[in-house]
């Protein structure tokens, strides 16, 4: 049996190494990893293990573990007659956030730090456990799962309209002190869920980003949490960038077709001998500023990319614009 704690460490070729030594039944792996085993394990190894996903200790549970260490007068604090506070052994089995050798950690140093009582006991107060666990153990690994988890429960929050939910995640991000993630998630989500449904949420947020970034943090949560807010209580439509995906997966898949001459550059000399920029309507010369002409390839003559959304008034008013524009396309 070989168990290999933080296996993720091991380069491609190491484990390439283990291979034929699993196909040949030599071993028995057991590997741990704190990384995400589709991202850090090979493939070959993987589809030789099976993975099972182990989840952080609740509050409960590490309150279990405190209290044995308490207990234990062969391993653990009994010989020292340690007297724990209630509010304290909240504390740490609630800020250690899942983390019980934190706990057990700020625990021990608790009590051997703590002066004996009257009765001869270690007392532990809600202050003591504060002192020796002076920031709540937060899970923020920022090339890991949690990040990219936090970063997509943040971003969903928001396109659902739930403000108190993507508060909590806003607040993780801070926590983490991350302020160029959070900057550029808001600045996409202005324009990526936001949109034409109230064109001016981008400018919005971007002057709240300014601000944000100019006072550091912790001030910055003040301007980072009104846009939050803002973004989350604004109708919301993901309609222009449906259009441009639609239109660069035209152009990806080949569907491109040739310009119409009459839009072609023609200012060089013999441009009108190869039939460029000949027939253009020039629509500031037409009432209202528009003519009908066409404009996308023969191919792709009658493509539609933009499907106007109605959950805004804006929006609404950029399609009834937009329909009578198709009306009159050639």
């Amino acid at each position: 049996i070989l168990l290999l704690d933080e296996i993720h460490r091991l380069d491609k070729a190491k484990q390439d190494f283990l291979l034929p030594h699993l196909e040949n039944g030599k071993i028995v792996l057991i590997g741990a990893t704190t990384s995400n085993p589709y991202h850090a394990i090979n493939p070959a190894i993987r589809s030789r293990a099976q993975i099972f996903e182990l989840y952080p200790l609740n509050d409960e549970d590490v309150r279990q573990a405190l209290t044995r260490a308490i207990e234990d007068d062969e391993n653990g604090l009994k010989t020292y007659q340690p007297k724990i506070d209630e509010d304290a052994m909240t504390y740490f089995s609630t800020q250690s956030q899942g983390d019980v050798r934190s706990a057990l950690n700020a625990l021990e140093l608790a009590v051997l730090s703590a002066d004996n009582d009257k009765d001869g006991y270690r007392h532990v107060t809600l202050q003591d456990a504060k002192d020796c666990l002076q920031k709540g153990a937060f899970v923020s690994d920022k090339d890991g799962d949690m990040h990219y988890d936090v970063m997509s429960a943040f971003q969903k929050s928001i396109r659902g309209s739930d403000v108190n939910a993507a508060l909590h995640y806003l607040a993780r991000l801070i926590e983490a002190g991350d302020l160029p993630t959070i900057v550029r998630r808001l600045l996409v989500i202005s324009y990526e869920d936001i949109g034409l449904a109230s064109p001016n949420a981008g400018q919005r947020t971007l002057a709240a980003i300014e601000s944000a970034e100019r006072l550091g943090l912790p001030e910055a949560r003040i301007p980072l949490s009104q846009a939050v807010i803002e973004l989350c209580l604004s109708p919301k439509s993901n309609s222009a960038m449906s259009a441009i995906d639609s239109a660069l997966s035209d152009i990806r898949n080949g569907h491109v077709g040739q310009i119409p001459n009459h839009l072609k550059d023609g200012h060089y000399q013999g441009a009108k001998d190869l039939g460029r920029s000949i027939g253009y309507k020039y629509p500031h010369q037409y009432v209202n500023g528009y003519v009908s002409q066409q404009y996308l390839p023969d191919k792709l003559k009658n493509k539609i990319y933009y499907e106007p959304k109605t959950t805004s008034k804006s929006e609404q008013q950029l399609k009834e614009i937009y329909n009578n524009l198709l009306k009159q396309r050639p």
